[in-house]
């Protein structure tokens, strides 16, 4: 009965030991297979961006085609091109059909608000402390804001009082929240310097803004636009109070959206404002004016 026993006891040890050694197996190997995965999505995420990367570069290069009938057009229109094993969408857009946020007066500003759908009263105050945080004085505006209303706020802060730096500090101002700041992104610049946006080149964001503008309108002037093969004006396209649309006023910045895509559906997207170069920037063919890597999927 003791030998019994003890055969019993060393065969229950011996399961344990299996059972043991079947967890420690199976966790290295649920590991090994872990490592393999955020490697491959590494290497995966890596590849894409520079292919992503690669696209700015083409972007830059057809940008310079001294030929006006085979130049892409900076108007938002997409492109499309294979690059290695990846796939490239490109979408370029010039500054100069933006609203340059150091230079739109109040009245621009507020009725960019107003298109993303806010309303009339908070609109007229968001535009006006934007006017006031760029402006010299401390004297506000109407609806604007300078030291005291951004002490009365709590905010450690106050107006510049200087021109903006980047596109970004526009969601300092007293009133901005990141919900607003996201709908006018791709509407705003610093670098046309033009008091109002180019009709030929603004992207839809930018079209809603504009005097009497509707939603079909915005949409059918956007698509017309893009339909026209490089170099031909964009004749008969009109404003709703009558004004041509016409393709003047580009200029050197452009923003480019560039996405690159993976076999495997991995893709990054790179989001880049540049000035093409020249003499004044050492003759290198372009210059970063604001970088962003998009979202790794």
């Amino acid at each position: 009965m003791r030998r019994r026993a003890s055969r019993g006891v060393a065969f229950i040890l011996v399961l344990w030991v299996i059972a043991l050694m079947s967890i420690l197996l199976g966790s290295y190997a649920v590991i090994a297979r872990t490592e393999n995965l955020q490697a491959r999505h590494l290497f995966d995420a890596t590849a894409a961006r520079y292919a992503a990367e690669s696209g700015i570069h083409r972007a830059v290069y057809e940008l310079r085609n001294p030929d006006p009938l085979t130049r892409w057009v900076a108007d938002g229109r997409p492109y499309e091109f294979d690059f290695d094993d990846a796939h490239i969408e490109l979408r370029m857009t010039d500054d100069s059909g933006k609203i340059d946020i150091n230079v739109a007066d109040a009245v621009m500003l507020k009725a960019l608000f107003q298109s993303t759908g806010l309303e009339e009263l908070r609109a007229e105050e968001l535009a006006d402390a934007i006017v006031d945080w760029r402006d010299p004085d401390d004297l506000a505006g109407v609806h604007g804001a300078e030291e005291s209303e951004y002490k009365q706020a709590d905010l450690k802060y106050g107006p510049r009082n200087a021109p903006f730096e980047t596109v970004s500090e526009i969601q300092q101002v007293l009133g901005m929240d990141y919900d607003i700041y996201r709908s006018i992104e791709k509407a705003i610049t610093l670098y046309s310097g033009r008091n109002q946006p180019s009709a030929g080149y603004a992207p839809i964001e930018v079209l809603r803004a504009l005097p009497g503008m509707t939603e079909e309108q915005a949409q059918m002037i956007l698509t017309q636009r893009q339909a026209l093969p490089p170099g031909s004006p964009p004749s008969g396209l009109l404003l709703p109070d009558g004004t041509p649309v016409v393709a003047e006023g580009g200029g050197l910045t452009y923003s480019i959206e560039s996405r690159a895509t993976l076999p495997n559906g991995s893709s990054t997207r790179l989001d880049a404002t540049i000035r093409l170069g020249g003499q004044g920037v050492g003759g290198r063919p372009f210059v970063v004016l604001r970088w962003r890597d998009g979202e790794d999927q």
